[in-house]
């Protein structure tokens, strides 16, 4: 039946107006550090069985197939790509970039699992206390605390590659504080909340903390940060032939609409 026919297309154009939020969102954080792209998964629904396959005939013919109308569409899910982006160089001391696997913790508010977040954003600052800190809107402070003192300037600060931080007196280097990296089984299953920041979750496993460079974690890179992965031709094509499938949608549904017009019109002859 039309009513079928206008379901189906109903939830194909549900599905398509979230697959353009997506879209839009990725585009849209395609100068944003760190980001890490998103895609849309989308499943079938459930299918009305009008004749299973298998059936015999009075003369011992078996139907080869069955007779199966699908209800449509739904999204499944959404997808986080964490594949590496491109390392920038700024030229900034306090800028570094995770070549490899691993996240750098930060502060939260205790509302999140254990008050730690997660980012691969690597942009940071020194805040009034001259501790390490994310350059955002909320500037959180980076875990494990790395105090630089007063009468050290930015310039004078070394990140090493396995996350030593190091100011040099002169000649001589002085450790102040190390570097760690979180990393789970299943990057894939935290939670965004926002802030390049992601949240564990049962999903992603319990978080690990290790060394940079070392465990199958990645090393640091100084005065570099880590550009989108966002691929704005892809994300383009997707948004044309997502743009083409909501038109072909609603076209089906108009349709559907149209032969049930014309089946109430037939009870006037």
């Amino acid at each position: 039946m039309a009513f079928t026919a206008m379901n189906a297309s109903s939830t194909g154009l549900s599905a398509l107006s979230t697959s353009l939020e997506v879209i839009a969102n990725n585009l849209a954080n395609t100068n944003t550090d760190g980001f890490k792209s998103t895609r849309v998964n989308f499943q079938d629904l459930l299918y009305m069985e009008e004749r299973q396959p298998g059936i015999e005939n009075d003369i011992g013919d078996i139907s080869p197939t069955g007779l199966y109308v699908g209800v449509g569409t739904r999204v499944s899910g959404t997808q986080t790509d964490f594949a590496q982006g491109s390392s920038v160089y700024t030229g900034g001391p306090l800028d570094v970039t995770i070549n490899g696997n691993g996240f750098f913790m930060v502060e939260v508010e205790d509302t999140w699992t254990d008050g730690l977040a997660y980012t691969r954003a690597g942009n940071f600052s020194l805040n009034a206390e001259r501790e390490l800190v994310m350059a955002n809107l909320n500037g959180r402070r980076i875990v494990p605390s790395i105090v630089v003192p007063y009468d050290v300037p930015e310039s004078a600060i070394v990140i090493t590659d396995d996350g030593q931080v190091q100011i040099s007196r002169g000649a001589e280097f002085e450790e102040i504080g190390q570097l760690e990296l979180a990393y789970f089984a299943n990057n894939a299953g935290l939670q965004p909340i926002g802030e390049n920041l992601y949240v564990e979750t049962i999903a992603s496993g319990e978080v690990s903390a290790g060394i940079p460079s070392q465990s199958g974690l990645g090393n640091l890179i100084q005065f570099h940060l880590e550009a989108s992965n966002v691929n704005p031709v892809t994300e383009l094509v997707s948004l044309i032939e997502t743009q083409r499938a909501f038109e072909m949608n609603s076209q089906a549904l108009k349709t559907a609409d149209e032969m049930l017009q014309n089946v109430t019109n037939l009870r006037r002859f």
